[in-house]
């Protein structure tokens, strides 16, 4: 073999192996990052004394320890949000979602001073939308198409903003819906899942990315009045958990039916539940329900975990909702 063609095989032989270490790497950090968003021990909280939402380790039994905060975020000039600092003060919702219109992870929150926003997870170091949206905003839904849907409590709506046209699109489609609270996507049903007041409504997204029509689905009295929160029962694609002023449901959509007999509610069926959910992996619950001696009328300083039972608490914190964090849907 001649010198040249030794050289060249060396070259490629040298390029193959840097070819394996890059994408080793890249693996390697893609892998630590899908693993803190899928890890059960991942519980979003909006901390309201703080004016963040936080992901906290619900495997650290000291979440006053810096060790237990996996990651936290707001809204400041640095990360592309210094006109809209003033749309945030106390934050009510947050979700983990994947998008491939996007392309990557994104957090979704809302705050009840008006603002909605999307941001890289968990860079959160720019806007991919945001927009002070008014109506004291308590729940936010990334779609797949990109576009995110936002319920609000004192606007009585739900939305659809065409977020990806550009960073702070304002153009929307509308639902009324008194006390609107939550919203989720159902990617089985096509339909999202939205609570207010007295009702538990299914709303079709039609029309285009750019011009989206919300129709009503399906319209369902809630068992009792006060709808407070939507979420998946993680493990059961029929169920939805729905928690009211008076009780804690979950809603089987096959039977268009609530439901008070499953298994934990005996602990877990209780009143002014504001968040709740479970997790995949595991099976465990978790609430908040509004503590005496807390900043508010609905905040608590402690996040309650059902099956197995315990409880974590923030000192001094004001938690509105927690839940446990999954970019899935169901």
């Amino acid at each position: 073999m001649s010198v040249h063609a030794t050289s060249k095989r060396r070259l490629w032989i040298s390029l193959i192996v840097i070819a394996a270490i890059v994408f080793s790497l890249v693996w390697d950090a893609n892998a630590r990052s899908h693993a803190l968003a899928f890890d059960p021990k991942c519980v979003g909280i909006t901390e309201q004394n703080g004016h963040r939402v936080m992901v906290m380790d619900a495997d650290m039994t000291d979440w006053n320890s810096s060790q237990a905060v996996l990651w936290s975020w707001y809204p400041t000039a640095a990360n592309g949000f210094g006109d809209l600092t003033a749309a945030w003060d106390l934050p009510t919702d947050l979700k983990i979602r994947d998008n491939c219109v996007f392309g990557g992870r994104f957090a979704i929150v809302t705050d009840s001073a008006g603002l909605a926003a999307i941001v890289p997870y968990p860079a959160g170091n720019s806007k991919k939308w945001g927009l002070n949206v008014g109506g004291n905003p308590q729940s936010a839904e990334l779609l797949p198409n990109g576009n995110i849907a936002i319920a609000a409590s004192q606007g009585n709506w739900v939305r659809v903003y065409t977020s990806t046209l550009h960073s702070s699109s304002s153009t929307y489609a509308t639902y009324a819906l008194p006390g609107a609270r939550g919203v989720l996507w159902d990617p089985r049903g096509n339909v999202l899942w939205a609570v207010g007041d007295n009702h538990l409504v299914a709303l079709l997204v039609d029309g285009s990315r750019i011009a989206p029509v919300l129709t009503e689905y399906l319209k369902v009295t809630l068992p009792t009045v006060g709808g407070r929160d939507v979420q998946p029962v993680y493990g059961d694609v029929d169920k939805l958990w729905v928690p009211t002023n008076s009780a804690v449901y979950q809603y089987s959509k096959s039977a268009n039916a609530f439901s008070t007999t499953y298994a934990g509610a005996a602990q877990m069926n209780r009143a002014n539940v504001r968040g709740t959910g479970s997790d995949l992996e595991t099976g465990q619950a978790i609430q908040t329900v509004p503590k005496a001696g807390c900043s508010s009328s609905w905040c608590t300083d402690t996040v309650d975990f059902f099956a197995p039972g315990t409880t974590r608490t923030l000192t001094g914190g004001a938690i509105y909702k927690a839940h446990f964090l999954n970019p899935e849907y169901q």
